[in-house]
């Protein structure tokens, strides 16, 4: 039996750690001039945190459980991370090659504004960007075989948050946050974003039922976001932000509520019900899978699974 004082405790006070004490920490270490290591010891606090919230007070046990697929999001988080340090380092790097002056190829990044408005600016930016992506994603085949990579997981918990094929990344940032370094966004600012977004998505993945108050339909979090990863066909083409919901509003998006209730095993992709679980697997899942047909059964299960099993319904 879980205590009822830590519940109200995770509950009320996970969100505000997360995005307030933690962000607002890392904000610290890099304006007052300290390297950027000590961004890994806070952002290994926010996989902490967040595993032992949803310990404490998860929206589903089942989701707490292994499901083979520990190793796979490891290497995932791995990837990720260290494509979003190198994408940071090339700021400089390419300023270097290019013998650019302070302020980028175009010059019109506001780097006279205190950085915690370039960062807030930054955010937006990003937040509408990754969002209208993440549209385009679910609407054209060749982007969704490789965002499906995402959605495979049967479970949503904190260390999926990360998962993303590396190609789909690489467009992420392509189109995301490379602008806005070409426009002389500043490597602290650049720094910045990208912890406050894995930040973010560790929080928006978590198995933790924290209360949101008046801020629940205005934050990309919790059933919000599990809406987005039902595995009810094209049910799930809705909330598509990354922060806030209101890039979802203006494209007409936004799903406050499901049209039932969200149980445990409704994540995943409805015509790939049995997800591979191997990085590998991953990595070669958008060259294997036609949107709307039936995935083939993985190595490591397809010998335990009787044979005769039906097409299911069509993806996105």
């Amino acid at each position: 039996m879980r205590n009822p004082v830590w519940q109200a405790v995770v509950r009320y006070g996970y969100i505000p750690f997360m995005l307030v004490v933690l962000n607002g920490a890392a904000y610290y270490s890099v304006a007052y001039g300290h390297t950027y290591v000590w961004l890994l010891p806070l952002l290994a606090m926010a996989f902490a945190t967040a595993h032992i919230a949803e310990r404490i007070a998860p929206f589903h046990d089942e989701w707490n459980h292994s499901h083979g697929d520990e190793n796979a999001n490891i290497w995932h988080t791995i990837v990720y991370e260290g494509t979003s340090a190198a994408g940071v380092l090339t700021i400089p790097l390419v300023a270097w090659l290019l013998q650019l002056k302070p302020g980028g190829l175009i010059g019109i990044w506001p780097r006279e504004w205190p950085m915690l408005l370039q960062l807030v600016m930054a955010l937006v930016i990003a937040d509408f960007m990754f969002t209208l992506i993440h549209y385009l994603s679910h609407r054209y085949s060749a982007l969704w075989r490789l965002h499906a990579v995402h959605h495979g997981a049967s479970r949503i918990y904190s260390f999926n948050g990360l998962v993303r094929h590396p190609l789909h990344q690489m467009l992420d940032m392509a189109l995301g946050t490379a602008p806005m370094a070409i426009c002389g966004m500043p490597v602290e600012v650049a720094a910045l974003l990208g912890f406050v977004i894995s930040v973010q998505l560790i929080v928006q993945h978590s198995n933790v039922d924290a209360a949101l108050g008046p801020l629940r339909n205005h934050m990309s979090i919790g059933r919000i976001h599990h809406l987005h990863h039902v595995n009810w066909g094209k049910e799930g083409d809705v909330n598509f932000g990354l922060f806030l919901t209101l890039w979802d509003r203006m494209f007409g998006t936004f799903a406050p509520e499901p049209p039932r209730p969200i149980k445990a095993n409704d994540m995943g992709i409805d015509d790939a019900p049995r997800f591979p679980t191997s990085y590998i697997e991953h990595l070669a899942f958008p060259f294997r899978y036609t949107p709307g047909q039936p995935y083939p059964e993985p190595q490591e299960t397809a010998a335990k699974v009787s044979p005769g099993r039906g097409a299911q319904t069509p993806a996105r």
